[in-house]
């Protein structure tokens, strides 16, 4: 199976992460922010940042922290209009060397890939997680009145339409 490349990967070596824990800052390219946003099938992804720290976890495990800011351009759900707005989700992952995971446990532990973690694609799949699957521009709101009207009782019936052809 061929692996595909990442649009936004920061590799980092688990063996690198001091005991202390490691701050990583990260920032994609507008070359990586044109590719992530393909893959969110969003007009634009205007720039995409993360501060994360990865601490050692469980004896050969790393938990990265933190949080994501983007500068995103999506598509109204309610006008179908394009607007920019930033949106900001925390992080946290849990990572374990593969023969550590175990395959039925209900922990949200991710395998370690051959002594790495990509922190951008972590910060990547999480912000596609987090987006609004239905987004709407500030301060819009959809009409309830056209879908919420009450049909009078002779319309309701599931015959209704039989009584017009029922001549009189």
């Amino acid at each position: 199976m061929t692996k595909v490349a990442p649009e936004f990967s920061r590799p980092l070596p688990v063996a690198r992460v001091p005991r202390g824990g490691s701050d990583e800052t990260i920032a994609a390219s507008p070359e990586e922010c044109k590719a992530l946003a393909a893959r969110l099938a969003v007009p634009a992804l205007h720039a995409l940042n993360a501060e994360l720290r990865a601490t050692p976890w469980r004896g050969g495990g790393v938990k990265v922290e933190g949080k994501l800011v983007a500068d995103i351009e999506q598509v109204s759900a309610i006008s179908l209009e394009a607007f920019r707005h930033q949106v900001e989700f925390p992080i946290v992952r849990f990572f374990m060397p593969p023969g550590a995971v175990e395959q039925d446990s209900e922990a949200d532990i991710d395998p370690i890939d051959e002594g790495h973690v990509d922190l951008g694609e972590v910060v990547a799949e999480t912000l596609a997680l987090e987006l609004d699957p239905y987004p709407r521009r500030p301060g819009e709101a959809f009409d309830e009145t056209a879908w919420t009207e009450v049909p009078s009782p002779a319309e309701a019936s599931p015959f209704a339409s039989l009584t017009r052809l029922k001549p009189k």
